[in-house]
């Protein structure tokens, strides 16, 4: 049987993973009658709950005597560490666009690191069948694009088809009958070239590892592809490290393949294709699986460093362990090594005294999938705002620059611009028409002054804006940018909040709680109205006398209160304040609880 290799890149939302689920239907994968739910690829519930592609995955369909293995790759540069081991196992990618966006920050993300590979794109402009589709426009945008990073003449000679993913339909023009998906099948048989590493049949067994996952009955177990010779169960292989080092000699105890949507135990792999090996016990990403006979180990590419880095504290405050039954510092510890081993974007370090962790990783969204993560699975945990990190490159201090791409309507375009390039330290890079009464701005601008901007954006914009963002690169430090204007309303009470007391305060500020919820002392509470903080008494209820009656006052009638998503949080916060984790509530508290210690803390300043 044929053999073809291919990745799905795309930016978030572009509709990579339905156009897959359209792939699985067409090619017979899946019975007749069988019940399949939608986003079959997205298995893990936040990334059915975001609609994002968090984790990369494998499937495999067979079309016309052909296994095409497909892999599915995340659309955010936030789990890129995911994107640039994947693509060096397969020999093609469809590159899939918006035909009504066009190309956007994820896409050249991941173009970039395929093209560098030497990868030729089939390019898929997909919902082509929507209103304000511009497919000829997002053509000429993504060929431009594959300009600028530096394409060969072979790779912009780039075939395309119009496709329209959710309808499950593609073809060669964009007036052809619209019926199925069997011209993308048939030019990715034709454009992608069969693996060169079945050539190397007969030579020693070698893999690369680039994916590793743990299964509850078989232990530690990697994916790769085959890059030469054959591996049968039972064959004694080493793990060599990416400098060559030897790291452990095992016996292989399964090797398992993609068929569909599941994967099956097979009894010899053979080059060129995609398997699961399992069977080591010290074996990671990047490390070469071979033959004991081989000492050179295969060139594995480097991942991005980590841009910013959040502390993960033990959940101190009064009405800590009351929803989680994980809170000791040793079980968190345990938990975020195992993360760190599984993930290689993610790196954590231990803190002097032992009770907070230092985790570094490539963005805000990643930080907030893993606590996310972490508080379903019943962890209760204290965070602090992210930080930037920052490199020392011939002795000048240098910071992570992210490139903004912004669409936003015309009379709001002033605004984002004012805070992106004035208070934010940004350089406007671009600025034009993208459609009527829109515009595109671009800007680079330092990661520090993107922590906590994108809520005031959401404010600027009347929520009609939308921005993504991607790294750029390193630059010198550019100095004191400010954050927070607002100071915070902190509880100087210990109890249960009460609608009178809300009520007056909402003169002071916006508040983050409503009534008959647990409060206690240095818990925010609000946002102040002024650039200090105030202390203020949530629990402070009416003193009735025989005078008046309650029935005959005005009757309390509360603003809604604000409530934040955990990136929200963690994206607010001040230097001096935490985000409280727990498995059922999101609460944010000062570092000093106690407020006359907080008194004396002011007083000497």
């Amino acid at each position: 049987m044929q053999l073809r290799n291919i990745a799905i890149i795309a930016h978030v939302d572009h509709g990579k993973t339905t156009l897959v689920d359209e792939l699985l239907k067409q090619s017979g994968t899946y019975r007749e009658g069988q019940m399949v739910s939608e986003r079959a690829m997205d298995s893990n519930d936040i990334e059915r709950e975001r609609g994002i592609t968090i984790l990369a995955k494998a499937t495999s369909v067979e079309w016309k005597g052909t296994r095409i293995n497909i892999v599915d790759t995340p659309g955010h540069a936030d789990f890129g560490g995911e994107v640039e081991r994947i693509l060096s196992m397969v020999d093609g990618v469809c590159l899939l666009v918006d035909a009504a966006e066009g190309p956007m920050p994820q896409t050249k993300f991941v173009l970039a690191k395929a093209l560098a590979l030497g990868l030729r794109p089939i390019v898929v402009l997909n919902k082509v069948d929507k209103p304000d589709a511009e497919p000829d426009r997002a053509l000429n945008e993504v060929f431009d694009l594959f300009a600028n990073l530096g394409a060969s003449d072979a790779q912009l000679d780039f075939p395309h088809v119009y496709a329209s993913g959710r309808s499950g339909w593609a073809d060669m023009e964009l007036d052809g009958p619209r019926k199925d998906l069997a011209a993308l099948f048939d030019l990715i048989v034709r454009h992608v070239p069969a693996p060169a590493q079945i050539a190397r049949e007969g030579e020693p067994f070698r893999m690369l590892a680039t994916t590793l996952s743990a299964d509850p009955y078989l232990g530690r177990i990697l994916t790769g592809r085959v890059e030469s010779g054959r591996l049968t169960t039972g064959t004694t292989l080493k793990a060599l490290s990416r400098d060559g080092e030897r790291l452990e000699q095992f016996r292989v105890t399964k090797i398992l393949a993609f068929r569909g949507l599941t994967q099956t135990a097979i009894d010899e792999a053979v080059a060129g294709d995609i398997v699961t090996v399992a069977g080591m016990s010290k074996a990671t990403v990047a490390d070469t699986l071979c033959d004991p006979s081989i000492e050179t180990a295969l060139p594995a590419q480097p991942i991005d460093p980590p841009t910013i880095t959040v502390t993960f504290g033990i959940n101190d405050s009064p009405l800590a362990g009351r929803d989680g039954n994980k809170v000791q510092s040793r079980v968190i510890r345990e938990r975020l090594m195992r993360e760190a081993e599984v993930n290689v974007a993610i790196k954590v370090a231990d803190t002097p005294g032992g009770e907070a962790f230092e985790v570094s990783g490539r963005g805000e969204l990643q930080m907030g999938v893993l606590i996310e993560n972490m508080r379903r699975e019943g962890f209760e945990l204290s965070i602090s705002r992210p930080r930037v990190i920052m490199q020392e490159i011939d002795g000048v201090r240098n910071e992570p620059v992210e490139e903004v791409i912004v669409d936003v309507d015309d009379e709001f375009s002033g605004a984002v611009i004012d805070k992106l390039t004035g208070e934010r330290k940004g350089d406007l890079v671009e600025m034009r028409p993208a459609g009527v009464g829109k515009t595109r701005i671009i800007a680079h601008v330092p990661s520090r002054g993107l922590i906590g901007y994108h809520g005031q954006f959401l404010t600027d914009t009347r929520g009609t804006g939308v921005l993504n963002r991607i790294f750029h690169g390193w630059a010198p430090h550019k100095g004191p940018i400010q954050g927070r204007r607002q100071g915070v309303l902190i509880s100087m009470e210990t109890g249960v909040s009460v609608a009178y007391a809300l009520w007056n305060l909402e003169d002071r500020g916006r508040m983050f709680i409503g009534p008959q919820e647990q409060v206690y002392t240095g818990m925010i509470i609000g946002e102040h109205s002024r650039d200090n903080d105030l202390e203020v008494n949530p629990l402070k209820g009416k003193k009735l006398t025989n005078v008046r009656a309650s029935g005959t006052d005005e009757a309390v009638r509360l603003t809604p209160h604000i409530r934040f998503s955990l990136e929200e949080a963690i994206a607010y916060i001040d230097d001096d304040e935490l985000v409280e984790v727990t498995p059922k509530i999101i609460r944010l508290r000062k570092r000093l609880l106690d407020p006359h210690e907080r008194k004396r803390a002011s007083r000497s300043e």
